[in-house]
């Protein structure tokens, strides 16, 4: 495995560096990354080729309609901060557009930051979960880890990061996490992970400490439906009706499962997540 730069020690009650800031981004993901013609996306777009979208100042056309313009996958993604800290630490505020040699590297660097400070965003909730606190010391190691590989060379980055490994090590742990932190949760704790729920009607269901991770919940309902400590993480919330459901200290829950989701006034989300604008 090999040896990760030396940085200082990574702060795991920072998150403001794990949420987007596009104003410090240089648009990377509406360059680096490909999407296909789909209800997500209007168009095919290949990675590396800006958006028609896109303008010269590297801010979205049609921002303010997305949705109504065929780009709903564009208001649901998130970067978990890798745009920023790609265009302004990794290559130091240098533009794609004023130094085209750069734009290779920063479009082949971008997926990997992002899977990075992905995983930064699961470490830190699991550190501030009391109950996986015997695992606390093994987490604050892989946080340090992570945090010091986001502070690598573009060359680093693409050469040495073992970015499987790292994330099975950090799956270990995150799994270890779920256990002890649904054990709190009341009664039968049910076990849907990896579950084909696409459509199902849970309305009002008990889910609280349900494992529900990489469960397929398109166009499911969920309305009124109880995921306090629930496992959430990868699971698919494309159309899931969240209205009036209470996902208060639910488990790995991130911002573009909200986004993805329809919710109201009476769904209940955890503290540092953000109601959509979309919702009703």
């Amino acid at each position: 495995m090999p040896a990760t730069p030396a940085t200082p020690a990574a702060d795991p009650h920072d998150r403001d560096r794990l949420r987007a800031d596009c104003a410090n981004c240089f648009a990377l993901c509406c360059v680096a990354l490909p999407f296909a013609r789909s209800n997500d996306f209007a168009v095919d777009k290949a990675a590396g080729t800006p958006c028609t979208n896109l303008r010269q100042d590297f801010r979205c056309g049609i921002h303010t309609r997305l949705r109504d313009s065929g780009f709903q996958g564009c208001t649901t993604f998130d970067c978990f901060g890798a745009g920023q800290q790609v265009s302004q630490v990794t290559f130091g505020g240098e533009d794609w557009r004023s130094h085209p040699g750069t734009a290779r590297r920063m479009f082949e660097v971008f997926p990997l930051m992002r899977q990075l400070h992905e995983l930064l965003f699961y470490v830190t909730e699991a550190l501030a979960r009391p109950a996986a606190r015997p695992l606390h010391p093994r987490l604050r190691a892989l946080l340090d880890e992570t945090t010091r590989w986001t502070a690598a060379g573009a060359d680093a980055l693409t050469a040495d990061l073992d970015l499987p490994d790292l994330r099975g090590r950090i799956n270990t742990l995150l799994l270890e996490t779920s256990e002890l932190v649904r054990a709190g949760a009341p009664g039968r704790r049910r076990s849907h992970r990896g579950a084909d729920l696409m459509g199902a009607r849970l309305a009002g269901a008990d889910l609280r400490g349900a494992n529900l991770r990489g469960a397929y919940l398109i166009a499911a309902d969920l309305s009124g439906a109880d995921l306090r400590l629930a496992d959430l993480i990868g699971a698919d919330f494309r159309d899931t009706d969240l209205r009036g459901a209470d996902l208060r200290d639910a488990l790995f829950l991130t911002q573009a499962q909200l986004g993805a989701a329809r919710g109201d006034a009476g769904t209940r989300i955890p503290p540092g997540l953000t109601r959509p604008a979309h919702w009703d």
